[in-house]
């Protein structure tokens, strides 16, 4: 069966990281190992130089023939300012630049913020011995040579070995009449009965204004405590078969969110442009995850459906906003009730803002043992760290960047 586990650190690879020994001896060495990883992604992204300014020093990196430089000083066409410790939480991958962008705290002197998203990639590539992406290094194909049917939808009649595979390889599914639409009108109601207990500050919900001066809730978490038919379907043999599909020892959350998507979002988090799950950080600790979304109404391209690009889940990319030089394709899931759409923690994907009519849906999924003898507390705390992030997303002002707001 196919894996897709894809982890390489775990708490106790924590460590300290001087910035200045980084900068001066550590990351020269990678670069020395490892350009070879790194250049010909570099080359497609047509970076110019970069510097990295913190208390500690200034260096600048740069793409120069088939190698990367690393030289003290401030002369990269972008700039970004950063504290010695974020320097280190990011070598970590406990940060990017994406959780400098959700809390408010990117400093980008010069430049814009993609230029940061691309020499971070780079850094990553050589960190992590991974290659950066280049336009047609992975192919979405089956394991005996078939190019794979990005749209194709699987029934509980398509067998275990057919949806894993395409799992494995395309990093998502969109199962058709996989519940009851009984069942989602049962859940329907049960929201309906939940909204009015949840309030702004009640640390369990997110909230957004609309055009038309509503202020509502648009994420209800530990919707289970409120809906008995939510909490049978987390048991729910149908569920739990996703869990089982590869190889890997999967964990069910235990625990289900309630999301409503409201028409003329002006203000907070709603809807998401493209990103990844893991675009906050630790994906070499925690990816990859599975979030399963079940669809309580239908959606489409008015009303709010989700979006994903194939095959991002195995591609080293900025972990936000969609590029065509990466050459793959963009497919659109509309469902119908009682639909379910699986993703994969690290692949791109967004949701379409509702136009004409709102949609509900339920988001649960499937988290990976602890693994390398990690205690559960510490997989706990690094995936408290990134929700902690995620909830400043809908918090944060948006941040400025070259001195205009994004």
């Amino acid at each position: 069966m196919s894996s897709l586990d894809v982890r390489t650190r775990t708490v106790s690879d924590l460590h300290e990281v001087d910035t200045v020994v980084f900068f001066d001896q550590e990351l020269p060495e990678l670069v020395a190992e490892r350009a070879a990883l790194a250049v010909p992604g570099a080359r497609e992204l047509n970076l110019d130089p970069f510097t990295v300014t913190t208390p500690s020093g200034s260096w600048t990196l740069a793409l120069a023939g088939d190698t990367i430089t690393i030289k003290p000083g401030e002369t990269g066409v972008a700039m970004v300012r950063l504290e010695d410790d974020e320097v280190a939480k990011m070598i970590d991958d406990r940060l990017t630049p994406m959780t400098l962008v959700s809390s408010a705290r990117l400093r980008m002197e010069r430049g814009q913020l993609g230029d940061f998203l691309n020499w971070w990639v780079v850094l990553r590539s050589l960190i992590d011995d991974r290659p950066v992406f280049t336009k047609g290094s992975i192919e979405l194909r089956g394991a005996a040579g078939h190019e794979l049917d990005v749209n194709r939808s699987f029934t509980p009649d398509d067998s275990d070995s057919d949806m894993a595979e395409f799992l494995a390889v395309a990093g998502f599914l969109h199962l058709s009449g996989w519940f009851e639409p009984r069942e989602m009108d049962a859940i329907s109601r049960d929201m309906d009965a939940a909204f009015p207990t949840y309030t702004p500050d009640d640390g369990r919900s997110w909230w957004a204004e609309t055009s038309a001066g509503e202020h509502r809730a648009v994420r209800l978490q530990r919707f289970e405590e409120h809906s008995p038919t939510a909490t049978r379907l987390l048991d729910d043999d149908r569920l739990l078969r996703i869990g089982s599909l590869t190889g890997d020892d999967y964990l069910p959350r235990r625990s289900v969110e309630a999301l409503e998507k409201p028409i003329g979002v002006v203000k907070g988090i709603s809807d998401l442009i493209w990103h990844k799950d893991c675009s906050l950080g630790m994906h070499s600790y925690n990816c990859c995850g599975i979030t399963v979304g079940i669809s309580v109404t239908a959606a489409d391209a008015a009303s709010g459906q989700l979006a994903v690009v194939p095959g991002t889940h195995r591609a080293l990319v900025q972990p936000a906003f969609y590029r065509p030089l990466w050459g793959l394709p963009i497919r659109d899931l509309p469902t119908q009730v009682g639909d379910l759409t699986v993703h994969c923690s690290c692949t791109m994907h967004m949701s379409h803002p509702p136009v004409t009519s709102e949609r509900r849906v339920l988001y649960t999924g499937f988290a990976l043992a602890p693994r390398d003898g990690t205690p559960v507390e510490d997989a706990l705390e690094l995936r408290k760290v990134r929700e902690a992030a995620y909830k400043n997303v809908s918090q944060a002002p948006s941040p400025v960047v070259a001195g205009t707001s994004t």
